[in-house]
């Protein structure tokens, strides 16, 4: 067991380190799109939204709705295409971090290549996970409850695969796999998943299907899982993610809000069974999230 956890920590915290180490891509400067526009970020601080119309030797032509600018190339911190459902009445809604998850559930898109995110849920459930490639993504965590040693926490990975399919539409696979602390052994238990994610940053829906195992058994019928997501503001998004148990007749909601910057985000939800077991207005869920 304390081998699992030496594991589990190292693997986490090598996450961590590499992330926080990966060096910035070279600039590339192109011209956009025609519904395209742009975020030019200066090495002093200052953004403008545009578009790109010249590049020449050592300067750029940067036309704003307020005019033409000329910057030069050494002066670009960072230049980012903005597609059109990124621009709201002439402000930049920026994407919001937490693109990869619902509250407990995965999307169906993936973490880019060298970044990553840290999570906390509920305080006790911290976790890191980080994009080796543009189609694979690894995470692990634990569990920090006070008063128990080390070997007696809970520990997990949730390796990922996925790609885009086409337009709009993402597809991954992936597991949740825990140890089993209080049984002989500690067993390892978890969920195999498909799920796959239609829509933009801005509003997307999320169905998954999974299969739990436990003992090098798997269940007959799987965990369904319908999940959604809706923009309201700059920065704040509709949650909602909803399971269908095997075997059970009260489905279990999730709806709450997403509150988030370009790093961080925070969720707040309510959680509840459709039926005789209802606590209203529900069971509180709390998370936050740090983008890297």
């Amino acid at each position: 067991m304390r081998r699992i956890a030496l594991i589990i920590w190292t693997v986490a915290v090598w996450l961590a380190t590499v992330a926080l180490s990966t060096a910035a891509s070279e600039l590339q400067l192109t011209l956009p799109p025609q519904d395209h526009q742009q975020i030019l970020t200066t090495l002093s601080g200052s953004t403008n939204i545009g578009r790109i119309i010249a590049i020449e030797a050592d300067t750029i032509r940067f036309k704003t709705k307020f005019g033409t600018l000329i910057v030069p190339t050494d002066q670009i911190a960072t230049i980012e295409d903005l597609p059109p459902e990124h621009i709201k009445n002439g402000q930049y809604w920026f994407p919001s971090p937490n693109y990869t998850r619902l509250y407990f559930s995965p999307t169906g898109r993936m973490l880019e290549k060298g970044t990553g995110y840290l999570t906390d849920s509920y305080i006790f459930f911290p976790s890191v996970a980080y994009g080796i490639t543009n189609s694979i993504t690894i995470g692990a965590g634990t569990s920090i409850f006070p008063g128990i040693p080390l070997n007696e926490q809970l520990y997990f990975f949730t390796p990922k695969i996925g790609f885009q399919a086409r337009d709009h539409l993402h597809l991954a696979a992936g597991a949740l796999l825990v140890n089993v602390p209080f049984k002989e052994n500690s067993p390892i238990v978890g969920v195999l998943y498909g799920v796959g994610t239609y829509g933009t940053l801005n509003r997307s829906v999320t169905f998954g299907l999974g299969y739990g195992f436990a003992d090098d058994k798997l269940a007959d019928k799987p965990v369904v899982m319908l999940g959604l997501e809706q923009r309201l503001a700059q920065r704040i998004s509709f949650v909602s993610e909803n399971w269908i148990f095997p075997e059970v007749d009260q489905p279990l909601v999730s709806y709450g809000l997403r509150f988030f910057s370009k790093k961080l985000s925070f969720d707040f939800a309510l959680l509840n069974l459709l039926g005789d077991g209802a606590i209203y207005p529900g069971i509180p869920y709390i998370d936050i999230v740090f983008n890297f």
